[in-house]
């Protein structure tokens, strides 16, 4: 609340002296032009009109977003901002002087041209000249703390563009404790170059000599920080990461939650990072604009694709978020995190389990959600082949509860986050997924008939790094036991993507569901491009050698056979699924297939009979029917990676 009070009172601060600087520029234009009689004659008329002006300069500066710049980063886009600004406040004052004044009050100019023009040029420098002389102050005491020791040296890695934006963030205390002391470039052309004063002192290539070379020399870098230019495949992170081990110098990478060096900050650097293709292009000027001010509720927030949607929509300004989770540490640690990193969005938790519908219908109902986006889930291969009843439960039958819970509560868009293993499935996680969506796009369907304005899709997308039980994070563990690593199949093939990438798209499809499409573009289930599939093998192998060991020699990798329910090579849409266009970089479409909500109910009617039964057949049966390309044959049986223990529901990804 106090970091609130004291955000809208800087805020206050430049709102009042803009409005003061742009009286203060009328009357210092009136004292530079006018003389004697014709001056005291100005002033004497100037109190009549000049807070009419003032308050409409003020309408003007908020137009031109001049109160959400923080002076700190003063820099040419917010001095452009100002220049259009005054433009129109100048424009304003001769029309306002030669159509009104002149013909109509005074019988001549009150203003004048050069008047005008002086205007101009005072009351730019009035607004721009204070923005600038505070950033030069922060810049200054930034830069001499570095020089009194109060800062680390940092050794910064990329091209030149990205290392600019990094090294000016170091300069405006963005990144603290750190200043440049030196770059590599992946670029030969920047040898011999300065940036900001800080030297290129080699290639990437050449990292072990330059800074063991700087160590020597008594001035040692105590950070590398690698920009996402030294990340790509053309920088050959592998050979450059494997030379920095003998340095023992910890490596972050710069990571960006908006645009530009204001929201610019570090992370560690992880091997995920050197794995995944280039990430596609956000639109987050589009997110801004769905989230902005909406109410958001998110089922299973405390999993790993839940918490990060979490975490996107209070970056892009959702008013109110509601995390409905059925792990209490999960709840608790995402939104410690969302409170610690202080945005304005206002966080609630809530313990229920989507199993629950007399606890989901009435939480949905008093929260009245905007967007509804349902992460909970069951995604574990063995374990749902294993304990089938519980995928059901929490797959299907909490899907149904959310569903109705969110249109019962009048909620604008409802999401279901789906898999790529629900098309043509082999497992009991793709069978439940896609009877999920299928009772989804049943539902929307209602909505088609009735002209109402509610949207219902299912989002599907396939591996994601990091993610709780995937492959990655496995494989780590394994290096770092010293192996093995286990592996399979060496065929098997994956999709992979980052899970902010991945959670960026899908609220990127939701925003698409809500758009005016016409109805024969209709887009039931989004699909996100996940590039090019990688081979596990070849995944474990590089994940090896990024850790500076060789595989096959001092780490082995066992083949450990195909587990129940997998399949080698996964698939992005069914084969009788009509395509639809999104126009959208990075998101697929494709259109409705779906029986009718009343055969619906009466699947799910046996579905409940099956379970209470324990009748595995029957239930199988019934999923057969209801999703013809359901390939289900493997009998369920002890796979090598499954664990004695079975794990009890969780309503999380």
């Amino acid at each position: 609340m106090a970091s609130f009070s004291k955000q809208n009172l800087k805020k206050l601060a430049v709102i009042v002296h803009d409005l003061v600087v742009t009286a203060l520029a009328i009357w210092l234009v009136f004292v530079i032009r006018f003389e004697n009689w014709q001056l005291a004659e100005h002033l004497r008329h100037l109190p009549r009109g000049l807070p009419f002006f003032v308050a409409y300069a003020g309408l003007v500066y908020w137009f031109f977003s001049l109160y959400r710049s923080k002076w700190r980063f003063a820099s040419l886009p917010d001095l452009s901002n100002i220049v259009k600004a005054v433009s129109i406040l100048s424009l304003t004052l001769l029309v306002v002087d030669y159509v009104l004044v002149a013909p109509n009050l005074y019988g001549t100019f009150f203003f004048g041209k050069i008047t005008i023009a002086l205007y101009w040029l005072v009351q730019n420098a009035l607004l721009g000249g204070p923005r600038l002389a505070y950033r030069y102050f922060k810049y200054s005491r930034s830069k001499h703390l570095a020089q009194r020791g109060q800062t680390l040296p940092a050794l910064l890695l990329g091209r030149g563009v990205e290392v600019e934006m990094v090294i000016r963030a170091m300069e405006a205390g963005t990144m603290r404790n750190l200043r440049p002391a030196g770059i590599l470039s992946p670029r030969a052309d920047d040898l011999g170059q300065s940036i900001r004063g800080v030297p290129v002192l080699g290639l990437l290539a050449e990292i072990e000599t330059v800074a063991l070379d700087a160590a020597e020399r008594g001035e040692p870098f105590r950070r590398i920080v690698a920009t996402a230019s030294a990340l790509v495949p053309e920088a050959e992170p592998d050979k450059w990461l494997a030379r920095t081990r003998k340095l023992a110098l910890p490596i972050s990478r710069v990571d960006s939650l908006g645009e530009g060096m204001r929201d610019t900050e570090l992370a560690p650097l992880e091997i995920e990072d050197l794995l995944v293709r280039p990430t596609v292009t956000i639109d987050r000027e589009r997110l801004g604009s769905f989230l902005k001010g909406k109410r958001v509720l998110v089922t299973g927030g405390g999993g790993s694709i839940g918490s990060e949607i979490c975490l996107r929509c209070a970056a892009f300004g959702a008013a109110e978020l509601l995390i409905v989770e059925s792990s209490e540490p999960a709840l608790f640690q995402i939104t410690e995190e969302l409170i610690a990193q202080g945005h304005q969005t206002v966080v609630n938790g809530a313990l229920a389990d989507v199993r629950d519908r007399a606890r989901i219908t009435p939480l949905f109902t008093s929260f009245a959600p905007d967007i509804v986006i349902h992460a909970a889930a069951l995604k574990h291969v063995p374990y749902l082949e294993a304990d089938w009843t519980e995928g059901i439960k929490t797959n299907i039958f909490g899907s149904v509860n959310v569903t109705d819970a969110a249109i019962a509560a009048g909620a604008k868009i409802f999401v279901l986050i789906s898999t790529d293993k629900a098309i043509e499935p082999v497992s009991m996680l793709g069978a439940t997924k896609r009877f999920a969506e299928m009772y989804v796009q049943s539902r929307d369907a209602e909505f088609v008939a009735a002209a109402a304005g509610m949207r219902l899709v299912a989002v599907r997308f396939g591996n994601v790094l990091g993610s709780v039980g995937s492959v990655v994070p496995k494989f780590k563990a394994q290096i770092e036991r010293g192996g093995p690593v286990t592996v399979t199949d060496p065929e098997m093939i994956r999709y992979f993507m980052t899970i902010r990438e991945a959670c960026d798209l899908v609220l990127t499809a939701a925003s698409h569901a809500r758009g005016d499409e016409p109805e024969a573009e209709r887009a039931a289930v989004y699909i996100l491009k996940m590039g090019q599939p990688v081979k596990i093998m070849d995944l474990a192998e590089r994940m090896i050698r990024l850790a500076g060991y060789e595989p096959g020699i001092d780490i082995e990798i066992a083949v450990t056979g195909v587990r129940p329910g997998e399949r080698l090579n996964e698939i992005l849409f069914a084969r009788d699924e009509p395509k639809a266009e999104t126009g959208l970089d990075g998101v697929m479409a494709a259109k409705p297939i779906f029986a009718g909500r009343s055969r619906m109910q009466g699947w799910l009617a046996r579905l409940e009979v099956g379970i209470k039964n324990d009748e595995r057949a029957a239930a199988e049966a019934i999923l057969d029917e209801a999703i013809p390309d359901f390939r289900l044959r493997a009998k369920p049986q002890a796979g090598p990676e499954l664990p004695v223990s079975r794990p009890v529901a969780a309503n999380r990804p």
